[in-house]
């Protein structure tokens, strides 16, 4: 393409999409049959089928993109899976709501019309994520997209829980579970998020049996006294010691329970006393099981009180909490109230305060399934980067319970157990029975129940390569080379997908967990609707292009750590593109005459020895990085050399030589140079901007199909002449020393002046001398002389000082310096003034006792500056009255 067809205004939306056809529709994405090639495999979280892209799915993705365009670049073999999540709770409950809107609910339509209509709507509405994908840029092979409840998936569901269930590693019992009562199901442990919470501690007498003592217990829950089993003291707790054994009536419900001793009872909490609950509290559970306590449920499913609650029957549990309240009050058995702050759980899902409630439901055995899975991470053959997410990882496996996985919902994959109706035989199978095994019945019934989200989404790196079959890809890409994925899933997904892939293919699911932070907003905080500080990116795509969201996302990035949204970054990013967008337009429109050659290393200027030099340190540095998981840093590198050395530096030093060459031979090397470094940065730069690089390269001579099938740069250590860089350097610093003096002076640029050069090693003179060109075109410069003593300062000078050389510029004429002289007293007069207010300011106590923390550093910052601004001018001040 000739290279006035670069428009001179990038523009995103006629790129991107055009881009990602090409690519999708060519077949790039999918893997070669090739398997000689070594593999490169991730599996992509799956996101909710009902979701859209958020922020935090963005950053997931792109990191991942980054990486497998990179290692399709250095010749792997790559495969990125991708794939959606059923999400039980938070599907069904969308669909729930579309009911409502109809006036009906899932009891309504039944279990399977309630299925039809949430197949229909995951049909409807599940590709909307998948789509907002490919808008990222995502470059997974969507022919082998998954989904959790497809016909493989399903198959690899049944096969493990049936092959855990006969190894005795699912068992059903009574236990106390977290319930939500609105989302009506049982949820696990780590989808339960506590919230410090104001709340009262009430001291309520409990009458000692036949005697006129009573015990003193605190709780910051009277409601659930009703189901009260017992009384714990510590073993030790002299005040108490006398009553262990003996038993108090319960008030208002007149039971009689006994006083016992248990470790677990802290001292210093409350009275020392504690009401035991063991169907409404864990911890009050397991104590109940160590002293044979009964269990009594005193609320429903829903939050309401049940028959066992006596008069109490029919209130929820916050009305029930007052009416206990106020008949302990009545009775004279309510000490005191106190306020309490102390953590509430909540449910994930819809907020909803926690119920602790025994019930019947399904568990994984899980000492036997963490053992493995922590030895794989102690002996490293599974790297958690950062390192400081294993000792996390560990303390968690080493501290599990075990994990409730039913769920009381319908949509889901349904437990495969079935109870005959006739003898009452339990039947778990992978495939649906017939008959009763036991009785040869066919009256069967299936347990109503489905299985947690996470069991799935835990075999989600194998059974989305065919297991339990022995397919290709299983054979040829599992394991996966690495995970990437969120700091705040390690336990729900982390570990299940690693105890599960040991358990079930004798193999690690990974070789490396890539962990990546939070995206907060520019106050620190975690995005949520509540408080209305989201960012759609779908948004900031339309408005800025894909690339400037990806590259905005991931500069500042550091592995593990949260990081904050800024929309100043993404403005940057913009520029960003926009600067390699225009550099590439300058570097087009100056290739006419262009033909590929061999540069010679004596053909080379100063200037080129250096980008080339600095380019292969570059190439080198972010190929390390990436091997680190270092995006973020590596897209820093990048940001650096490309506007930094290569826009503001090089194409500037190639000026002359494209402009007012001494040969054509010349201009042809500056030309091929200059091409190098543009097809190399492209390169280096399409992982994280895919789309801007495959528009630019296109347009270059020499390009093949497509730039995410080039090879990866990789270093010539030949090429890095150290020498060089640090010649170039002393070249720039003089330049910048010049340009400093100006801005300081407030010397119009385009005045050309004169400057004098003082080096005193007549090597290092020797460097200027032959280079003088650049410093004369890259600082204006009328005249320049490069001399190696100086006898007398010049009159009228300013100076300015380098490693290698004293720079002096001439002002004489250049300048009114009486008219400077009173412009920088001026100036100096209003910040003297501005000065004066913030230090008044800092030193007013009224104003440090009640002002924000932010407002003082902000007034603390002005002081700074306005000192260094002072002491600038003053410098500028005492130059100008000596000269």
């Amino acid at each position: 393409m000739p290279a006035d067809n670069l428009p001179s205004v990038y523009n995103p939306q006629n790129v991107e999409s055009k881009w990602y056809e090409y690519w999708k529709g060519n077949g790039y994405f999918t893997p070669s049959e090739d398997r000689s090639k070594k593999p490169f495999s991730i599996v992509m979280p799956p996101p909710n089928v009902t979701g859209s892209l958020h922020l935090g799915h963005a950053l997931d993705n792109t990191l991942q993109d980054i990486l497998v365009r990179w290692r399709r670049m250095q010749g792997y073999n790559v495969l990125w899976l991708p794939g959606t999540d059923h999400a039980g709770i938070a599907t069904q409950a969308k669909v729930e709501e579309a009911l409502a809107k109809e006036g009906l609910t899932k009891y309504d339509l039944g279990r399977e019309k309630f299925l039809e209509r949430v197949w229909e709507w995951k049909n409807r509405y599940g590709s909307r994520i998948t789509s907002q994908l490919c808008l990222l840029g995502s470059s997974c092979d969507w022919n082998r997209e998954r989904f959790t409840m497809d016909e493989g998936c399903s198959r690899a569901v049944r096969e493990v829980f049936v092959n855990l269930y006969e190894k005795g590693l699912i068992y059903q019992g009574d236990y106390i579970i977290n319930w939500c009562p609105r989302c009506q199901t049982a949820i696990s442990d780590i989808e339960v998020e506590h919230k410090e919470t104001d709340g009262n501690l009430w001291y309520i007498k409990y009458p000692v049996e036949n005697s006129d003592e009573y015990l003193v217990v605190a709780t910051t829950r009277p409601e659930t006294m009703l189901g009260d089993t017992g009384v714990a003291v510590h073993p030790e707790d002299e005040r108490y010691k006398h009553l262990i054994g003996k038993r108090v009536v319960l008030p208002l419900v007149n039971r009689v329970i006994p006083i016992f001793a248990d470790e677990y009872v802290d001292r210093e909490f409350g009275t020392g006393a504690v009401k035991v609950t063991p169907a409404h509290d864990p911890n009050d559970f397991e104590m109940g099981l160590r002293h044979n306590l009964e269990q009594i449920v005193v609320m429903d499913k829903s939050g309401i009180m049940n028959e066992n609650a006596g008069k109490y029957q029919g209130l929820d549990r916050r009305e029930c909490r007052e009416a206990v309240v106020r008949d302990l009050e009545a009775g004279g058995y309510l000490v005191k109230v106190e306020p309490h702050s102390h953590a509430v759980g909540h449910c994930q899902r819809c907020d909803t305060v926690i119920e602790p409630m025994v019930s019947k439901q399904w568990f994984v055995k899980m000492k036997p399934l963490a053992e493995p899975a922590i030895e794989k991470v102690l002996n490293r053959e599974i790297r958690f980067i950062p390192e400081r997410f294993t000792k996390i990882y560990i303390n968690w496996m080493e501290n599990i319970k075990d994990w409730c996985i039913s769920r009381q919902l319908w949509w889901g994959h349904r437990i495969p157990v079935w109870y005959c109706q006739n003898c009452g035989e339990v039947i778990c199978s992978k495939e649906d029975p017939e008959r009763c095994v036991k009785c040869n019945s066919t009256e069967l019934k299936q347990d109503e129940d489905v299985l947690d989200t996470w069991f799935s989404s835990a075999l989600w790196p194998f059974s989305t390569m065919g297991w339990p079959e022995k397919t290709p890809d299983l054979e040829y890409f599992f394991p996966t080379s690495v995970l990437v994925t969120g700091r705040d899933i390690i336990f729900f997904w982390v570990a299940r997908m690693i105890f599960s892939s040991l358990e079930h293919t004798g193999k690690v699911p990974f070789r490396d967990v890539n962990i990546h932070g939070l995206i907060l907003d520019g106050q620190g905080r975690k995005m949520s609707k509540s408080l209305g500080n989201g960012i759609d990116p779908i948004e900031v795509i339309e408005k800025y292009g894909a690339d400037t969201l990806r590259f905005s996302l991931i500069t500042g990035v550091t592995p593990g750590n949260d990081v904050r949204f800024h929309w100043e970054k993404v403005e940057n990013t913009r520029n960003f593109a926009n600067k390699v967008w225009n550099a590439s337009r300058f570097v087009l429109m100056n290739l006419e005459g262009y033909e590929a050659i061999e540069l010679k290393d004596e053909e080379l200027a100063l200037p080129d020895r250096w980008i080339i030099s600095r380019l292969n340190i570059t190439i080198k540095e972010v190929t390390r990085l990436l091997e680190q998981y270092d995006s973020g840093e590596a897209a820093r590198k990048l940001y650096d050399f490309i506007w930094d050395e290569f826009c503001d530096w090089y194409i500037e030093l190639a000026k002359p030589r494209l402009f007012r060459p001494s040969s054509d031979h010349e201009k042809l090397v500056v030309q091929n140079v200059l091409h190098k470094v543009l097809v190399t940065v492209l390169r280096l730069l399409h992982p994280f901007m895919p789309f801007i690089t495959e528009e630019i390269y296109q347009h270059l001579p020499g390009h093949t199909e497509t730039i995410m099938l080039d090879p990866w740069p990789t270093v010539d250590d030949r090429q890095i002449w150290m020498e060089a860089v640090e010649e170039m350097q002393h070249i720039m610093q003089v330049i910048r020393g010049i340009r400093n003096i100006r801005a300081e002076f407030n010397i119009s640029p385009g005045a050309k002046i004169n400057t004098i050069i003082l080096v005193k090693d007549l090597s290092k003179k020797q460097i200027f001398m032959d280079n003088q060109i650049y410093i004369k075109e890259l600082a204006n410069l009328n005249e320049i002389e490069i001399v190696e003593e100086m006898l007398e300062k010049p009159k009228q000078a300013v100076s300015s000082l380098t490693a290698w050389a004293e720079i002096y510029v001439p002002l004489e004429g250049v300048i009114d310096i009486e008219k400077e002289l009173v412009r920088l007293n001026k100036e100096l007069s209003q910040v003297e003034t501005e000065l004066k207010k913030a230090e008044g300011k800092l030193k007013n106590e009224n104003f440090l006792a009640k002002a924000p923390k932010e407002v003082i550093e902000k007034e603390q910052a002005k002081l700074r500056e306005a000192k260094l601004k002072k002491e600038g001018i003053l410098q500028r001040l005492a130059i100008l009255k000596n000269s």
